[in-house]
């Protein structure tokens, strides 16, 4: 249900389930608070917080200048968000070194690669759970150690013709009513960098909505942000569960897992910068003209 201000409005419906297919169980949420608990990291590089849902791991990271965070054996294509526009990184691979500003986005192909910090600053590190080691450090790691059906095993989106290179995108680009924020895709990973909202959100223009069977991470960078989940009723009351309305400050990450029905909510006068992450890559997202800023880049699936 969006309001008709919301460009998600023009959303096509989503695929209906397989015939059978019920929700026999369901997965609360995850919050981690960043702001608030110690990191999972501390040394000479700077501090990261690490957490994950059932596709993805996140790596939040105060860095300090000549920071590296150097990656062997890297299984698969990994994304950096780069919030501060004064934050600037070198990204070194197997084709070179790249010097990558702040406010962007980048995808670091998978084998060997390092990020050094070229400025003091916050960088956010995203896997998939093939990287055994980030998934194993996540703080919530527990929670993800048995299996959660309404979520389907990961799967990569097809790599583009010429290989896996490193790519980067800046976040800098103009506003488009009619685009939701500023959508980049790799062959594992959709980041949505929404517009910021300056205030509190408007209670009368919500957007309560449900996805059947992938989860959101839901990053907040600057402001305060409260998540309203409701899981649908069954005819077997053993597995209903009760509202849940999350305040958290920044940064923080709440992990939004299917079929709940979901809403956020901007809380603070300042400037609230929530990003939305999803793994593998949304369909629906991806098959509106002009959403994906570099579509060019990276193919979609066969259907």
């Amino acid at each position: 249900m969006y309001d008709q201000s919301d460009p998600r409005a023009s959303l096509a419906q989503a695929a209906k389930p397989k015939a059978g297919h019920v929700h026999n169980s369901y997965f609360g949420s995850q919050l981690s608070l960043y702001y608030d608990t110690e990191p999972q990291v501390s040394d000479e590089n700077g501090r990261t917080w690490i957490s994950r849902g059932q596709n993805f791991v996140i790596a939040y990271t105060d860095g300090k200048q000549g920071g590296t965070f150097a990656r062997s054996s890297q299984p698969d294509e990994y994304a950096l968000i780069i919030p501060d526009r004064e934050t600037s990184v070198e990204i070194t691979t197997a084709d070179g070194t790249t010097t990558v500003p702040g406010y962007s986005v980048a995808f670091v192909p998978p084998g060997e690669s390092s990020i050094r910090m070229l400025t003091a600053g916050s960088i956010v590190r995203l896997f998939t759970p093939r990287s055994k080691d980030m998934a194993e450090a996540a703080s919530n790691a527990d929670a993800f150690s048995g299996s959660h059906p309404n979520v389907p095993p990961f799967e990569a989106w097809p790599e583009p013709p010429g290989g896996l290179k490193l790519k980067w995108y800046t976040l800098d680009v103009p506003e488009d009513p009619s685009r939701f924020g500023r959508i980049y895709r790799c062959t594992t990973f959709m980041v949505n960098y929404l517009t910021p909202r300056v205030g509190p959100r408007e209670r009368d223009k919500v957007s309560p909505h449900h996805h059947d069977d992938f989860e959101q991470c839901s990053l907040a960078l600057t402001g305060t942000f409260t998540h309203h989940l409701r899981w649908p009723w069954t005819s077997d009351m053993n597995v209903w569960r009760e509202d849940e309305h999350l305040y958290c400050e920044s940064p923080s990450v709440c992990v939004i897992p299917p079929p709940s029905i979901h809403t956020t909510t901007a809380e603070s006068s300042g400037v609230n910068q929530l990003v939305d992450i999803f793994a593998p890559p949304r369909m629906d997202f991806s098959l509106k003209p002009g959403w994906i800023l570099n579509e060019d880049d990276y193919p979609m699936p066969k259907s």
